[in-house]
C-alpha cells in the first residue's frame, strides 16, 4: 500500500472533527471539492470507508473512529510542537483561539486583550462566540471559558474574573405598572423575559438562595434568547423583568434606567475561568494570553 500523506490525514481529522466538510474545508483554507477528493483517495488507498455521508451531516465509520482517535492525538502534538518553536524567535507570535460567551469575551476577555494585542502585532487572538459548552480538544480550540463549578477536572483553569451574581431588574416604567416583587415566589405573576440554556435546550431556572435556603423559580413572559445580551436590551425597552449579571445591570442601575430587586436574594458564583488542557504547550504567545487575563483581584 502506499505511504499515506500526513496532509491526508490531516484532512481526514478536520472532517471527522467538525463533521462537516464545508466547515472543515474553510478551516484548512481549500475548497470543499478538494477536501472531498481528498478523503475518498485516502479511503481508497486504505480499502476503508472511514465517512459516512448524507445530504445533512458526515459522521467517522468504526474505521474513522478508530483512525481519529489514534491518529488525531498525534497531529495535535506535531502542531503544538511546532507552534512551541515560537519560542525560538525574537518576537511573540501566532494565533490563540478561545471560545466564550458573547458576555464574557465582551466584558472580561476583548478590553483585557486589546492592550497585550496592541503591544505584540505578531500575535492574534480568535473568539469562538459559544453560549454552550464547547468541547475545545474536539474543534482545536486553544482555551474556553467556564464558571469555576462547570470546570471538567482534567484541565488547567486559570481564574480570570471575580465572584458574581445576577440581579433582578426591570424599568421604573414597569414598576409603576406593576407591584414590586417581595420574594422570590412572587415572580410568577410578572412578565418576566426568559434565557433558554444552550446545552440542554430548556428555560433557564432563576437561581436564588437567603438564610440557607435556596430555592429556583421558573418565570414566564413576551420574550426569550439563548443569549444575555438581548435579554438587557428587552429589559431595557420594557418587556418585563429581566435575571441578568449585575456587573451588566450596573450602568444602566446608575443611570436610573433599570430598577434592581429581589437584591438579598441573589446569591454569588464562582467566577469565570479560562480552561485549557494539560497537553496544551505554553509557548510564549498562549502564555502571554493566559496572563493577560488572569484575575488579581
Amino acid at each position: 500500500m502506499p505511504r499515506t500523506n500526513i496532509n491526508d490525514l490531516t484532512a481526514f481529522v478536520a472532517v471527522a472533527r467538525e463533521r462537516s466538510f464545508t466547515k472543515a474545508a474553510v478551516r484548512l483554507d481549500v475548497s470543499p471539492s478538494a477536501l472531498s477528493h481528498t478523503i475518498r483517495g485516502l479511503e481508497e488507498r486504505l480499502g476503508l470507508r472511514l465517512l459516512s455521508r448524507t445530504t445533512r451531516n458526515v459522521s467517522p465509520t468504526e474505521a474513522g473512529e478508530r483512525l481519529l482517535r489514534s491518529v488525531g492525538p498525534h497531529l495535535d502534538e506535531i502542531e503544538n510542537e511546532v507552534e512551541a518553536l515560537g519560542a525560538l524567535r525574537d518576537k511573540p507570535a501566532g494565533t490563540i483561539r478561545i471560545s466564550a460567551s458573547d458576555y464574557v469575551a465582551d466584558t472580561i476577555l476583548r478590553p483585557r486583550l486589546v492592550p497585550l494585542l496592541r503591544q505584540h502585532p505578531d500575535l492574534t487572538v480568535e473568539l469562538v462566540i459559544d453560549n454552550g459548552f464547547t468541547n475545545i480538544v474536539e474543534r482545536r480550540i486553544d482555551a474556553g471559558v467556564r464558571l469555576g463549578e462547570s470546570l471538567s477536572k482534567d484541565m488547567i483553569a486559570v481564574r480570570i474574573g471575580p465572584d458574581w451574581r445576577f440581579a433582578v431588574v426591570g424599568t421604573p416604567d414597569y414598576f409603576d405598572t406593576h407591584p414590586t416583587p417581595v420574594t422570590p415566589q412572587d415572580l410568577t405573576a410578572h412578565r418576566c423575559i426568559n434565557i433558554r440554556l444552550p446545552t440542554a435546550g430548556q428555560l433557564y431556572a432563576w437561581e436564588f438562595a437567603k438564610d440557607g435556603r435556596a430555592l429556583e423559580v421558573r418565570v414566564d413572559g413576551p420574550f426569550t434568547s439563548n443569549s444575555v445580551l438581548p435579554v438587557v436590551g428587552a429589559a431595557l425597552d420594557g418587556l418585563g423583568l429581566a435575571y441578568i449579571p449585575h456587573d451588566l445591570a450596573e450602568p444602566h442601575l446608575a443611570s436610573g434606567r433599570l430598577v434592581e430587586v429581589l437584591a438579598d436574594w441573589c446569591p454569588y458564583f464562582e467566577g469565570y475561568h479560562l480552561y485549557y488542557p494539560h497537553r496544551r504547550q505554553a509557548s510564549p504567545a498562549f502564555a502571554l494570553v493566559v496572563e493577560a487575563l488572569r484575575y488579581r483581584g
